[in-house]
């Protein structure tokens, strides 16, 4: 006897995942905005240069956003990501910037900076995560990388804006060079230390529907402001080194300049510092989401708790008339819906 046939479609949760619309969007971007700096420059229609810096700053954090819509579960609905996207972008540089009006420059300014930008950022995920269920690790990282890709747009078009306008006039070229930087660095940047403290936030809960305190959360915390630290003053570090590895005195720089005999090797160093700190993020988040895919793995079922990332499954094994898994508790009347095999609300008809 075969099945009506909604019972095969109860497992396809989700029908916007996996379509490849962000890279999609990312060539299409990117096409945009090169036939505008062509037009811009051909024309010297310097109205255009808003375009150009709103397209570079916000394209790879937005592809980012539909990289997350098109892999999140749960109850995240893609309005939730929009609105964590931009209002907590927006919130997120406003708050950094009153927190960080009044620091002063020194050698530990920029360890301060990290600490400042991801608590803030950490913030607006618990109120942007507040109702979303289940909070899993998985959840968070998709979240939390939301959250900062939203920081990283606003913040990178504050960068462009300011690269662009000189004593001079439009400096075109500066522009285009902070935007073509920033937009390769900020999935590394922002994105990852805000997905790192999202996994470890969420993951606390373990699948529950409400934030659990546990110390890897602060442990977390103090980890991607250092990591953010570091690679902000990883300009300053490289060029430090490459005083001390070519023996040559730091009375050589001219006006803050660095001589051109040890540019080169600054710019190496700088690279490679910042590959490293890119590499030791990667690598946390990776173990932070299989540590808790094993952690759920090795916890027995209750018939009460949701099933991470088995769509369609139901606690307990309930099934309904028609041979489909029911959403629900088994027998119990608390009615706990099973929320990973529960599309969003914007996908139900």
């Amino acid at each position: 006897m075969s099945l009506p046939s909604d019972a095969t479609a109860v497992s396809t949760v989700h029908p916007h995942h996996r379509h490849g619309w962000w890279w999609k969007t990312l060539l299409a971007g990117f096409v945009l905005w090169v036939v505008t700096i062509v037009v811009t420059v051909s024309t010297s229609n310097t109205n255009l240069v808003p375009t150009i810096i709103l397209l570079g700053s916000f394209l790879v954090p937005f592809t980012v956003v539909l990289f997350v819509i098109e892999r999140v579960t749960g109850s995240v609905s893609t309005m939730q990501l929009v609105v964590a996207f931009f209002v907590g972008g927006i919130l997120g540089v406003l708050g950094a910037s009153l927190l960080e009006a009044d620091l002063r420059a020194g050698p530990g300014i920029y360890i301060v900076v990290g600490f400042v930008e991801e608590f803030v950022k950490g913030v607006l995920l618990v109120v942007v995560g507040w109702r979303v269920r289940p909070k899993t690790a998985r959840q968070g990282a998709l979240l939390g990388a939301t959250v900062g890709a939203g920081f990283a747009a606003f913040e990178s078009a504050g960068y462009a804006f300011n690269a662009a306008i000189t004593t001079r006039g439009i400096d075109l070229v500066s522009l285009l060079q902070t935007e073509v930087v920033r937009a390769i660095l900020s999935p590394v940047g922002h994105v990852l230390w805000t997905a790192i403290l999202g996994a470890v936030l969420f993951g606390a809960a373990h699948g529950r529907a409400r934030f659990r305190w546990a110390w890897s959360i602060p442990v977390a915390y103090v980890g991607v402001a250092l990591l953010h630290g570091l690679w902000d003053s990883n300009s300053t570090i490289s060029t430090v080194l490459a005083f001390v590895f070519t023996g040559t005195p730091l009375s050589a720089a001219r006006n803050g300049a660095v001589p051109a005999s040890i540019a080169g090797l600054a710019t190496t160093l700088y690279v490679v510092g910042l590959a490293i700190v890119s590499a030791v993020g990667v690598a946390v988040l990776v173990t932070v989401l299989l540590r808790a895919r094993r952690r759920a793995a090795a916890t027995p079922s209750d018939p009460g708790t949701p099933t991470d990332g088995v769509p369609g499954s139901a606690p307990g094994g309930a099934v309904l008339a028609d041979g489909r898994a029911s959403a629900w508790s088994d027998g119990r009347d608390d009615r706990r819906p099973d929320w990973d095999g529960t599309p969003p609300p914007h996908t139900l008809a």
